[in-house]
């Protein structure tokens, strides 16, 4: 077992590749675990820890969190590595992916903060008479955000995506599914907003009569 503290150097082969890995615990006075090795091996052969597939002795390791020495793996121990590195083409194409998911999330909470404000309203916490104004305001914000949306849809449609960048694929897809659900979200709101305005003109026009 490896003394809190020092670090373990591993043997990992790669495709065609040997690499010898030096992996210390990135907390003091403790020793290093899987999740330390795979971060290691992430920067030596550009393989993504997600992607990685660790095989010591025919077996998988999976248990990140786990010591190394609680796995078996210690000093001059032979590692296999199977997994893919990302292009820097397709690492490219992700960050574009991931700058719009960025974006994606910052819109999605003007929609909650609508959504909020409207509850709001819905449980009467604003006066009557600033109600329809406040619903005004409401309508426009939704709408706007519901805008940003779909431009958010364009940009990410206009990524074209090689059919061999998997990972490139998975993240379009997955974006484009979330926008959608939010989209749907926003005219559900627009729909309860409009409620809440006719609600009141109706009252408005009982009044008058």
């Amino acid at each position: 077992m490896a003394a809190p503290g020092t670090p373990v150097t591993v043997t990992v082969t790669y495709s065609n590749e040997k690499h010898s890995i030096q992996i210390a615990s990135q907390q003091e006075d403790s020793e290093p675990t899987l999740q330390d090795m795979a971060l290691q091996i992430e920067q030596v052969t550009g393989v993504p820890v997600t992607f990685q597939k660790l095989i010591y002795k025919g077996k998988s390791l999976k248990e990140m969190e786990q010591p190394l020495s609680a796995l078996g793996v210690k000093n001059g121990c032979k590692v296999m590595l199977i997994g893919k590195r990302n292009s820097p083409e397709e690492e490219a194409e992700l960050k574009k992916l991931k700058d719009l998911e960025k974006s994606v999330e910052q819109i999605a909470k003007k929609l909650e903060e609508v959504n909020k404000e409207l509850g709001g309203i819905q449980k009467g916490f604003l006066a009557k008479d600033l109600q329809s104004e406040a619903l005004n305001q409401l309508d426009k914000r939704i709408k706007g955000t519901a805008e940003q949306f779909m431009k958010i849809l364009e940009q990410i449609d206009a990524i074209t995506i090689p059919e061999n960048f998997s990972d490139c694929k998975l993240k379009k897809r997955g974006l484009v599914k979330k926008v959608q659900a939010l989209l749907a979200q926003c005219d559900t709101v627009e729909g309860s907003i409009g409620q809440e305005m006719d609600k009141i003109q109706s009252k408005n026009m009982a009044l008058a009569e």
